[in-house]
């Protein structure tokens, strides 16, 4: 991750502390400058990550499953002994 410098984390103010106006021009020109910054994943990188993701998905969902269907036999084997 990129460092940020002092002056990219403040807000430019008046003296009685609302935004001061900014143009709506140069932030958009300072929003191009930034996206040209940004190191954007190939391909194969969002592939290799998704495929990842859905992976990590199916096994938390496959866990949790088991785990209600034990959770809910230990219920009704406690529920039906009394």
């Amino acid at each position: 991750m990129a460092e940020r410098s002092d002056n990219s984390a403040r807000v430019a103010t008046r003296s009685e502390g609302r935004p001061a106006n900014l143009n709506p021009i140069k932030f958009l020109q300072e929003v191009r400058q930034e996206v040209g910054k940004v190191t954007w994943p190939s391909r194969q990188e969002t592939l290799i990550s998704t495929v990842m993701v859905l992976a990590m998905v199916v096994i938390a969902s496959l866990f949790f499953l088991l785990a209600d269907q034990i959770i809910a036999w230990a219920v009704q084997f406690v529920l039906k002994s009394h």
